[in-house]
């Protein structure tokens, strides 16, 4: 039997390094600030793009390269990967609803969503993963179009602070609308895409008789609407600031690409046979179930 210690090894050091690029709890420091003092187009692209690529070659690494058996039978990957997602969850949502800057409360969002794609890839089973590749898609689109609607924020007000967003609803009503229904993607509103991801998740969990875990996912979501819940009651229950200056609605051109993003994800969540069609083809390719 050749020796298996620099394989073991290897699969280690490759597994952190790209939960690094995951941003997967504990190993998500350089995160909200990367997010928060980006611009926020750069914000938008990261937020759609970098932490995606990092869980596709996550799931390509461990599935494709070692194989599910290897992975998850002689390596701890399950014992590992569930317990730091469902803390990922928790405490980013948790250390969002503190935040008071809008681009640092969604990018620790970000922290607690990634801990859905992990804990769908955790699950090393076909619900799990269809989750997980689902909500690598849906999140994209959702946390996209969040990030350039602060944008559009941000070139109108000056700034990203929740203060600001006091009034909002009234005065950019477009970019406020798409803000919200992001947020309400991100809780996992049944009819937004991010209710699909949650759906399968929850699923699988219940399949492999981890209800605790079901439940901890269903917590996650209420944590989340914590957050979302201060972001809408400062855009249409607070007044605008006295002697705050009269503002118009983002132009076209920034409020065209936000709503084609927010548009998808609300399209998504209930036209759902292309997403998770393609996820569950995909997570059966994965897993080595032949038709």
């Amino acid at each position: 039997v050749p020796d298996m210690r620099p394989i073991y090894a290897a699969f280690a050091f490759i597994t952190v390094g790209i939960l690094i690029k995951l941003a997967l709890f504990p190993l998500h420091i350089w995160l909200p600030n990367a997010y928060t003092h980006a611009p926020s187009a750069v914000s938008a692209f990261l937020a759609a793009s970098a932490t995606k690529v990092g869980a596709y070659v996550l799931l390509r690494f461990v599935f494709t390269l070692f194989g599910a058996e290897f992975s998850f039978e002689r390596m701890p990957l399950m014992e590992i990967l569930m317990p730091l997602s469902l803390i990922a969850i928790l405490v980013g949502s948790g250390v969002a609803i503190f935040q008071y800057d809008l681009k640092r409360l969604f990018a620790y969002s970000s922290i607690g969503q990634i801990g859905y794609l992990a804990l769908g890839i955790s699950f090393a089973s076909t619900s799990g993963l269809t989750g997980a590749i689902v909500h690598i898609f849906n999140h994209a689109m959702m946390k996209g179009g969040i990030f350039l609607a602060l944008g559009c924020m941000m070139y109108r007000t000056g700034s990203v602070e929740l203060s600001a967003l006091h009034g909002l609803g009234r005065r950019m009503p477009f970019t406020t609308a798409a803000l919200i229904i992001g947020g309400l993607g991100l809780v996992g509103v049944p009819l937004t895409s991010g209710f699909v991801s949650k759906w399968y998740l929850v699923q699988a969990a219940l399949e492999a008789d981890l209800w605790p875990v079901a439940v901890l996912i269903l917590l996650g979501s209420l944590v989340a609407l914590v957050y979302v819940g201060r972001v809408l009651e400062a855009a249409y229950f607070r007044p605008p600031p006295p002697g705050a200056p009269a503002i118009r609605e983002a132009p076209l051109q920034m409020l065209i690409p936000t709503w084609i993003l927010l548009a998808a994800s609300l399209y998504f969540g209930v036209h759902t046979d292309i997403t998770v069609g393609v996820a569950e083809r995909g997570a059966e390719m994965l897993l080595g179930i032949a038709h």
